[in-house]
Formats: C-alpha cells, sequence, structure tokens
C-alpha cells in the first residue's frame, strides 16, 4: 500500500539548540546509546542522530519493553543483529542491566581501548553519549543506571532542556541531552507512529486521523483484539465502517448523543484512553518485516 505524506513542522527552538550542542558534544565520548521505543524501533530514530558521528560505535536501547509485543520485540532484536548493530531491550520499570550496558559498551570499544593501551595511554572512565527523541525513557533510564535522580523525569515530551554530564561509576560517564526532534515528519505512518506512542502531541495530527489509522492498524495486526475489548467487529472492507464502529460504540458504551449527533469526540479520547491504559494488551506499531520490505 502506498504511504501517506504528512506534512507536520516540530521544531521549538531548544530543540535547534540541542541539536547544535549535540554535534559538539558527540566528538568529545566513545560511543552513542540511542534509546528509540520498542513499540515503533525505526521511527523513533531521529535520523539527525544517525549523522551525527558515523564513526562512533551505537548501542541501541529499545525502552517501554513491557508494553510492547514480545514476539514482534525479538524480531526487532534480530533485525538490528542482522546488520551488525547492537540492541537490546528494556523495561525501565523493572530495571537492573548496570551490568549489561557496561559489558556492551566495553565490548563495542574493546578495539579502541586496546589501541590505546598498547600507546601507554592509562585507562579512563568510558565516556557515552545518550540520545534519543523526547519521551523514550532516557532521564528514566539515566536515574535507574545511575542508581539516584540524576536528572528530571516526567510523562510528556522535552522535559529534560539541557545537557548534563553524570558518573555512573569510576569506569562509566554518561552526557545526557535533551530528546530531539527532526525539522519535519513528511512520513504518515512515521508520524503517527510517534504520536501513538507519545513523544509528540497527539494533537500535532489531526485526533480523526490517527483513530483511523490506529483501528486499522489494530484490526490487520491483532484480529480480533477490538472486538474482545468492546464486543464489536469491524470489516474494512466494508467503507462504512467508521460509521458502523461509533454507532455501535454509541450504543455499547451508552454514550448519548450531542445535538442529535453521535459524540464522535469522546468516543475517540475513550478509544485513546483504553490504549494508553494498556487494556488492548502489549502492542507494537511497527513491524520488522515491513522494514525488510522497505
Amino acid at each position: 500500500m502506498e504511504k501517506k505524506s504528512t506534512n507536520i513542522n516540530w521544531y521549538p527552538g531548544h530543540m535547534a539548540k540541542a541539536r547544535r550542542e549535540i554535534e559538539e558534544r558527540v566528538k568529545l565520548v566513545d560511543l552513542i546509546i540511542e534509546l528509540r521505543d520498542a513499540r515503533a524501533p525505526l521511527s523513533t530514530s531521529n535520523p539527525i542522530i544517525g549523522k551525527l558521528e558515523k564513526t562512533k560505535p551505537h548501542l541501541i536501547i529499545l525502552t517501554k519493553k513491557d508494553m510492547a509485543d514480545d514476539v514482534k520485540t525479538a524480531k526487532w532484536i534480530e533485525y538490528f543483529k542482522e546488520r551488525n548493530t547492537t540492541a537490546i531491550a528494556l523495561d525501565l520499570t523493572k530495571f537492573n542491566a548496570y551490568g549489561s550496558i557496561v559489558s556492551l559498551s566495553q565490548d563495542l570499544l574493546k578495539e579502541k581501548m586496546e589501541k590505546e593501551r598498547q600507546k601507554g595511554l592509562k585507562p579512563r572512565p568510558v565516556r557515552a553519549l545518550v540520545v534519543g527523541i523526547p519521551n523514550v525513557g532516557k532521564s528514566t533510564f539515566i536515574n535507574r543506571l545511575a542508581k539516584r535522580k540524576a536528572t528530571i523525569t516526567g510523562d510528556r515530551p522535552g522535559v529534560t532542556k539541557s545537557q548534563q554530564i553524570i558518573k555512573i561509576s569510576k569506569d562509566f560517564e554518561l552526557f545526557d541531552t535533551p530528546g530531539i526532534l527532526w525539522p519535519k515528519f513528511e512520513d504518515h505512518d512515521v508520524a503517527c507512529h510517534i504520536a501513538l506512542v507519545g513523544s509528540i502531541k497527539n494533537t500535532i495530527l489531526p485526533m480523526d486521523e490517527l483513530f483511523i489509522y490506529a483501528v486499522n492498524y489494530l484490526v490487520r495486526a491483532y484480529p480480533g483484539i477490538i472486538e474482545e475489548r468492546y464486543g464489536l467487529s469491524i470489516n474494512l472492507e466494508d467503507d462504512s465502517w467508521i460509521e458502523k464502529f461509533f454507532l455501535d460504540m454509541s450504543r455499547i458504551k451508552g454514550i448519548r448523543y450531542v445535538r442529535g449527533e453521535i459524540d464522535y469526540d469522546r468516543i475517540i479520547d475513550l478509544f485513546f484512553n483504553d490504549l494508553i491504559k494498556g487494556y488492548f494488551g502489549k502492542i507494537t506499531w511497527q513491524d520488522s518485516e515491513d522494514a525488510n520490505q522497505d
């Protein structure tokens, strides 16, 4: 199916400044640790980050593993492995991966550290730049790794405003950065994915448009999941499925009409509220099989 294009501009001033600062900071570190949302592992990768420094080792951490489809997450890990990229998935609510993060970082830097040793240079802490788009759990990840409140956290995009240096141990240091987004979303699917995982306010996209995208995906990727939740079935081949969905939801949920019209906004809000609270179960919005095809 041909992808729909979109034209959404999203570039607050602090993000432009952050990009310039990150470009300078990357020269001072040994590796880049990029956090992505496990529910959309490609869409939550900022293309700006990929252009920062191609000579630095790259460790991808898929956050919010607890909210993503376990089977699809495993496939995504394999997807990155096939492309010679180290990736792991983490549940930040039950984080105990300090040893794994340090070990993986040291493995990626083994050759560089050996060259420095042969030159007679004294061992020094590994320096990692932590990057990611807003709301992928970057501050939470750093605080868990540091075992203290080293950064400010929040449940809305763009809480971290300034860059910070955090000493994790005598052997490991992190450079924190604000979450940055790219200037324009030209791919409609990408815009929908990052809205659905909460990295941009869902009001950036028309809510009815995001709703239709989400329902279409759930019906195709997770057959029966909506019927199980609401007791109604959806036939995407029927051109009137959207209107039927709202009619059925009004009846099932007892939602009153407003001035003789279906209360579309309330039904859409109810749907997204259920989605956010996890009532549909673990959902991943992007398949590695589709990425292979692209």
